[in-house]
């Protein structure tokens, strides 16, 4: 936490440039070098798994409030609360492919496509569906300020650790700190920094219980960082 307070508190003129920059560069580097090969056999584990399509795409609330589709591995059998009731960690919807999936992150790989498209960011607060957005506002005072930057696929919040169900009071307040310390400082020096967490994090440490396993999206995130 030390390190993330001597972050500036303003960003230069040329940050929304050079972070839609890495997000491109990492974007594509994920989808030629990583996706290109490790989505067919993903996509052929989960069709011989269980019966339904291979991603999973729901509405997230995005920057300014706009809503987007975003693009996921599908974890879960085919089913109607897909998008109000969201996964714990015993739901008896999750595929047996689809755990391991969610245990890695892989499913996740694909919000690439949303980087690269412009929707999403390597780095920002994790975009939620309609539905978080309610609960979410009913546990803290103003839950819209998450949406003046783009979503990320990794933020401030998970690079602390902080992952859990929506209606998890401490954690959701915990979230709400983080992001708004990420709201009111982004800049690329915080950006790589929580890259960099977020890499240390999925390799050696544990939060809430599991351990995160090395996997594409630490390639991803390195190249970044190699990048930069």
């Amino acid at each position: 936490m030390e390190n993330v307070l001597l972050v500036s508190r303003e960003a230069g003129s040329s940050y929304p440039f050079m972070k839609r920059m890495l997000d491109l560069v990492g974007a594509a580097f994920m989808i030629v070098c990583v996706l290109s090969w490790l989505l067919p056999l993903m996509a052929l584990m989960i069709k011989l798994d269980s019966k339904g399509p291979v991603f999973f795409v729901q509405r997230r609330i995005g920057r300014n409030g706009r809503p987007f589709w975003c693009f996921k591995l599908r974890t879960m059998i085919v089913n109607d609360l897909a998008d109000i009731k969201p996964a714990s960690g015993d739901d008896a919807r999750i595929t047996r492919v689809g755990r391991w999936l969610r245990r890695t992150h892989l499913d996740e790989l694909p919000q690439f496509l949303n980087v690269l498209g412009g929707t999403m960011s390597l780095v920002g607060p994790r975009p939620y569906m309609p539905a978080d957005c309610a609960a979410f506002g009913e546990l803290v005072a103003d839950p819209f300020f998450r949406n003046r930057v783009k979503p990320g696929i990794t933020g401030l919040a998970q690079s602390k650790g902080l992952h859990g169900p929506i209606n998890d009071k401490q954690i959701v307040s915990l979230r709400y700190q983080w992001d708004a310390f990420y709201v009111d400082h982004a800049d690329l020096r915080l950006d790589m920094l929580i890259l960099r967490e977020t890499i240390t994090l999925m390799i050696v440490r544990k939060a809430n219980g599991h351990f995160f396993y090395p996997n594409g999206l630490t390639l991803v995130l390195a190249a970044a960082i190699c990048i930069n």
